[in-house]
């Protein structure tokens, strides 16, 4: 009897169909845990919770860290997921060979609105899994951010020790920076027509 089984892709293969042009920017593709995985499109209020964060990050960071928006990261769990913003160590050249990995990031973002439980349970378990210390939710349903930290291996389960849930008229501390801090109320405007 044959099994069927998914054909499962090695980081080097996934760029090597990237430069082949088997994969375009245009195909909304990523690489998670060896898979190939089509991306949700982003609606309006995710594109604008996206622009206003890369803003705020870019004023309050300038210069003492680099700024991604839904730009490659390198796991070691054969993944490359394009995160709606991460926070990395160094100046943007440091990226010209590699793609960042787990040891250079000190945050990562997703903007959840179609996407909240992917992002809240494959996601999360990617990310912890390959020891990437913050991890945020900006949860537009439910207007608030959720803060993850500790990630922990345990029964062949990964997850995050630590879950903080902060308001949308908070202000938070960035991981890596603790002496600046991140007005939420710009995340989660009111829709205009209201």
């Amino acid at each position: 009897m044959n099994a069927v089984t998914p054909k499962r892709f090695t980081i080097a293969e996934y760029h090597r169909l990237i430069e082949l042009g088997f994969i375009t920017e245009a195909n909304h593709i990523e690489l998670i845990r060896g898979e190939l995985i089509q991306m949700t499109a982003k609606g309006t209020p995710h594109t604008v919770c996206s622009s206003i964060l890369c803003r705020q990050l870019d004023r309050l960071l300038g210069d003492r860290a680099v700024i991604r928006g839904q730009d490659p990261i390198t796991l070691p769990n054969q993944s490359e997921p394009e995160p709606d913003v991460v926070i990395a160590r160094g100046r943007d050249e440091d990226y010209l060979a590699h793609h960042p990995y787990p040891e250079d990031i000190l945050l990562v973002i997703e903007i959840s609105d179609k996407t909240i439980d992917y992002d809240q349970t494959t996601k999360l378990s990617l990310y912890a899994e390959a020891g990437i210390s913050h991890y945020w939710i900006v949860n537009l349903p439910d207007s608030q951010l959720e803060r993850h930290s500790q990630p922990y291996h345990a029964q062949r389960k990964f997850s995050y020790l630590s879950k903080q849930i902060s308001l949308s008229n908070q202000s938070v501390a960035i991981p890596g920076f603790e002496d600046v801090l991140l007005d939420l109320t710009r995340l989660f405007p009111e829709d205009a027509s209201e």
